[in-house]
């Protein structure tokens, strides 16, 4: 007898479902707003004050599904205005546009603005669940990443310590914001889960992201992970929809462990006339893996019959 699924993804339970995704000004959270819509749900798409509203005006007036509000994360009750009537939250933290450099500050910035988040979600009634968007820079920092014989997973966390030591900021920022989040979430008895994502491929990635400080260390320790934004969008939708989903998840779908795998990626993060000379095609070191996401992908495995990349290891 085949075994029986227990995860539920019927479309029947989620179609009516009125959810938020802030902000929804970034290329993840306008993924989100059009994969939802197309899922059928009622969707509150809050954009930040830096945002741009007129990408959504068009979609606005042919969807009647979609609503946009004008949300400021330091602004407590454009919050609640964006969450009014909603019974789930996507929420990922942008930058403002006047103070986009990560630094010491910024940790201070996003872990008030996750605070301010959840206790919107706190004080209102109808939210069910909260998909917190962190980092898996979150989970590999610290004195110990080197001497461990197990591979990373949700359990670990980045030190915040030696984040400071080695300005690693944006690593920095999305431990304490996501504790901060989870501190808030157990005590005010919110149901949230979390996705913590390798570096994201999408359109506007540079060499300039915060989260390569160090990717040299993470390369050669088995940790430089990214992820597509396509498999990002339906990995938060599904920890959304699946009843069972709970804690961190670590989410990629690619493990940089080689040279030409490292120059590849280099030729995305560079123009043309800067990208760096052919690495040696003597190095055929493979640096072996040492993160797991495993977790993600068990539930994942019946997400609408998707095609998912197995990066857990044997």
């Amino acid at each position: 007898m085949a075994p029986t699924s227990t995860h539920d993804y019927s479309c029947d339970d989620n179609c009516f479902k009125t959810v938020c995704v802030m902000d929804a000004s970034g290329h993840l959270g306008s993924s989100l707003v059009h994969r939802l819509l197309h899922r059928g749900y009622t969707v509150h798409a809050a954009v930040q004050t830096h945002g741009s509203l007129k990408s959504y005006e068009e979609l606005c007036s042919s969807n009647k599904k979609l609503k946009v509000f004008q949300a400021d994360p330091f602004d407590y009750h454009s919050i609640t205005d964006a969450l009014r009537g909603c019974s789930g939250l996507f929420y990922s933290f942008e930058p403002p546009s006047d103070y986009s450099t990560y630094d010491e500050v910024m940790a201070e910035v996003e872990v008030r603005a996750a605070h301010n988040v959840l206790e919107a979600c706190a004080q209102t009634d109808t939210i069910d669940k909260v998909v917190f968007t962190s980092s898996v820079t979150a989970v590999i920092w610290n004195d110990d990443r080197n001497t461990t014989s197990s591979d990373l997973e949700e359990r670990n966390w980045s030190d915040i310590n030696f984040c400071k030591k080695y300005k690693l900021w944006h690593a920095l920022s999305k431990t304490l914001a996501e504790k901060t989040a989870w501190a808030l979430a157990m005590d005010r008895g919110i149901n949230m889960v979390s996705i913590n994502g390798g570096l994201m491929i999408s359109p506007d990635l540079t060499i300039t992201n915060p989260y390569l400080k160090g990717a040299a260390e993470m390369y050669e320790d088995g940790l430089f992970v990214t992820v597509d934004l396509r498999f990002s969008v339906d990995a938060h939708i599904c920890v959304f929809e699946d009843v069972s989903s709970y804690g961190r998840y670590l989410c990629f779908n690619h493990v940089i462990s080689c040279n030409n795998e490292a120059h590849k990626l280099t030729r995305i993060l560079l123009p043309p006339s800067d990208n760096a000379p052919p690495l040696s095609l003597e190095d055929t070191r493979v640096h072996q893996q040492r993160i797991s996401n495993k977790k993600l992908n068990k539930l994942m495995v019946n997400f609408e019959g998707r095609l998912q990349v197995d990066c857990s290891k044997a």
